[in-house]
């Protein structure tokens, strides 16, 4: 494999399960192929988790301030907020070779490519999205698989993207992207920020609006805390997410995120009339329909939104319960990430959630539990 050098500006979780992985994927894995992918990381401040990247081996050099190694890269992957990496585009300009391709991992496009332009380094850059994330930051809860099947969406410029030049780095971004195990797709920057604002960013906000319902709503026993569990947990889990980072997001799709928005306030008026009109049929209609489409969406791929992958099981309240049950996925090689009771059950049963870590342990789980009498809620 020729030799590649790689620089990150910013290096948490996305660009740590981006380096971690191609590491990881050298040829053969041998130690001497770790000399094939050179790896600098360039950040603002002493951070003891990208010290811990050094002694991994993952991180080759550590940067606090940006400079003449920028001339080095093949590839510079921009992955800080959205915001700081249109100020960042400006200071690693003098540095940049014809060669090297600089990208970004931030889910909006359409102000980065107007910075490109405007900076005129429509040559370089190639904006990436790695369709993948967690409620935890940082490089320390990086992973090799974060990336695995995830969409890697990318977006081009137009001004140069018919250019033999722009095709050739386009072509080496696709390589790398397979490299992480991703599905790359290539889009228009603007498709690419009205999609984010429908399936991530409003949803983000409908989210955080809703913890902040319960909070502002609550009394002063907190009860509504004390019971909120299940269903409302797992669809606001996204609001636990990097305040710093949905500020910038926001403030950078401001258009698509409002057009969006304006479409669910008419959709929750019309749940509003339904109730005031007591009207059944329309109230059942909207639930299917929402239902169906739901189910529709491909769950064999990673999403915006982290995957769980769960059963419901109902269990007898007593002593040794959730033990058998453990016992019995253990024996046969079974691992669980996550087991509890649930208090608030979003079904008529379904006492004990189990969580695995991935979906071939979920069905093997859910097979062996029911060969041995369970009740099942998938």
């Amino acid at each position: 494999m020729k030799k590649q050098t790689l620089g990150f500006l910013g290096f948490g979780l996305i660009g740590g399960s981006i380096a971690r992985t191609l590491k990881k994927r050298c040829p053969e894995n041998a130690p001497q192929a770790q000399n094939e992918l050179f790896i600098h990381v360039y950040t603002r401040r002493n951070n003891p988790d990208l010290d811990t990247g050094v002694e991994e081996g993952v991180i080759d050099k550590l940067h606090y301030e940006i400079g003449e190694w920028l001339s080095e890269c093949d590839i510079i992957f921009l992955c800080a907020p959205v915001l700081i990496n249109i100020r960042l585009l400006e200071q690693i300009k003098p540095f940049i070779t014809p060669d090297c391709i600089v990208t970004d991992v931030g889910s909006v496009k359409g102000n980065i490519h107007t910075a490109v332009n405007e900076l005129g380094m429509e040559n370089n850059f190639i904006g990436g999205h790695p369709m993948a994330g967690s409620e935890k930051v940082g490089y320390i809860n990086s992973t090799t698989t974060l990336l695995e099947n995830a969409y890697y969406l990318l977006t081009t410029s137009k001004q140069v993207a018919d250019t033999a030049d722009y095709l050739e780095k386009l072509n080496r971004m696709e390589t790398l992207v397979k490299r992480v195990g991703s599905i790359c797709v290539i889009l228009d920057p603007k498709e690419h920020d009205r999609i984010t604002a429908a399936i991530s960013h409003v949803p983000h906000i409908i989210a955080t609006s809703l913890v902040n319902m319960v909070r502002l709503s609550d009394d002063d026993n907190e009860n509504m805390k004390h019971f909120a569990a299940g269903g409302f947990k797992d669809i606001t889990r996204i609001a636990s997410s990097s305040p710093e980072m949905w500020q910038n997001i926001c403030l950078s799709n401001v258009e698509s995120i409002h057009d969006f928005l304006i479409t669910f306030q008419n959709l929750l008026s019309e749940f509003d009339n339904m109730l005031a009109n007591h009207d059944e049929e329309n109230l059942r209609n909207t639930f299917l329909e929402a239902g169906t489409y739901r189910d529709s969406i491909p769950t064999k791929k990673a999403s915006v939104i982290k995957r769980f992958y769960e059963i419901y099981i109902d269990i007898a309240d007593e002593t040794g319960a959730i033990a058998t049950v453990s016992t019995l996925l253990a024996s046969n090689a079974i691992s669980i990430k996550n087991i509890g009771i649930l208090h608030n059950r979003e079904f008529e049963e379904g006492a004990l959630r189990i969580e695995f870590y991935d979906e071939n342990a979920k069905q093997k789980a859910a097979s062996l539990l029911e060969s041995h009498h369970y009740h099942i809620h998938r």
